[in-house]
């Protein structure tokens, strides 16, 4: 079992720690690789409604997401997020989690539904999840995403109404 809390500024060593080798990485967020922990705070911290963090009976940070309105104006009432769980805590149930919290959490905020705007296509773990948890892809970019290792892929635009 994981417990999940909304972020608290003493997090925040934390969680940079457990950003950063994803954002470095450069596979499945399109955020600078080079991304310092100022404007990693300000994109995945301070401009989300909100933003979770979950923890492992031992107390360590394995995992985290936000929420944020998609877009402004008409488009508020869609919600994006934005998971990332510790490679050595993954294949745990962990993701799914997160998914079906943030979609209660998005259910109270007041958001009608939520989209992912770029799931990497070659992130089929996070595909299949999302699928799962009754997400759909509404549309493919082609060549979307400039991966590290397999150069352009394709990246999806994922879909749930939640009411």
């Amino acid at each position: 079992m994981i417990e999940i809390r909304s972020f608290e500024e003493h997090d925040w060593p934390a969680l940079w720690a457990l950003l950063e080798p994803v954002f470095r990485a450069g596979e499945t967020y399109a955020f600078p690789t080079d991304i310092d922990a100022t404007e990693a705070r300000a994109r995945w911290v301070d401009a989300p409604s909100a933003t979770w963090v979950a923890f492992d009976p031992a107390g360590e940070m394995v995992a985290t997401y936000y929420i944020k309105p998609n877009q402004p104006g008409p488009g508020s009432h869609v919600c994006n997020c934005g998971y990332i769980v510790a490679d050595h805590a993954r294949g745990q149930g962990i993701a799914g989690t997160l998914c079906e919290h943030s979609q209660a959490e998005a259910l109270r905020l007041g958001f009608r539904a939520m989209q992912y705007n770029l799931v990497v296509a070659t992130n089929k773990g996070a595909i299949r999840l999302w699928e799962k948890h009754g997400f759909n892809i509404a549309g493919t970019l082609p060549g979307a995403f400039r991966h590290p290792a397999q150069g352009y892929v394709d990246a999806h635009i994922m879909f749930k109404t939640l009411v």
